[in-house]
């Protein structure tokens, strides 16, 4: 089945990585890449981008300009596994990685093509996104984000510019859960 994924990108880049020359994260360490980290919504893969880059002033908003790509993959032939670690670790910040990092080398081993773990970078129940009441806008039902990190090249996926030289809202800082 085909499924639609999210991620912010640095205008100068590809929407995934294809090179060992990625740096560690908190799924892969240093050599072990490429890992493409994915979000299962828009408002993930920003909340991504504004964790990393410890951005939660609303002034340091502006003069962002980034991609986000809406990524196409099939999943089926995927062998995706869930981590098996306390939601403290899961969520954490650089302090969590090597015990995530060994997590994930151990479900490679075991023959994980991937990992789907929840957003580290939004609160829970901040996926929710929005919907229409009347004219208005709304916050939909909560709902929690989910992280998708696939190994190796992915030369079968598609994509398009879901946004050029975007930014994220205002609205985006209040659902990070801030570095």
């Amino acid at each position: 089945m085909w499924e639609i994924w999210f991620r912010s990108v640095d205008r100068r880049y590809p929407f995934l990585w294809d090179g060992e020359s990625q740096p560690a994260a908190r799924w892969h360490r240093d050599g072990e890449g490429p890992a493409q980290y994915i979000s299962d919504t828009p408002d993930g893969a920003w909340a991504e981008f504004l964790r990393h880059e410890e951005i939660s002033d609303p002034a340091d908003l502006e003069g962002i300009s980034r991609v986000v790509w809406a990524i196409e993959l099939e999943l089926d032939g995927e062998r995706l596994m869930g981590p098996r670690l306390q939601q403290a670790v899961l969520l954490g910040g650089y302090e969590s990685y090597p015990e995530c990092q060994e997590e994930a080398r151990r479900l490679r081993a075991r023959g994980a093509s991937g990992i789907e773990a929840p957003s580290a970078a939004l609160m829970a129940g901040s996926a929710r996104g929005q919907r229409c009441e009347g004219d208005a806008l709304v916050e939909a039902d909560d709902r929690d984000g989910r992280t998708l990190v696939l190994y190796g090249p992915r030369p079968e996926a598609r994509a398009w510019i879901a946004a050029d030289r975007g930014a994220p809202g205002i609205r985006l800082l209040s659902l990070v859960r801030h570095l």
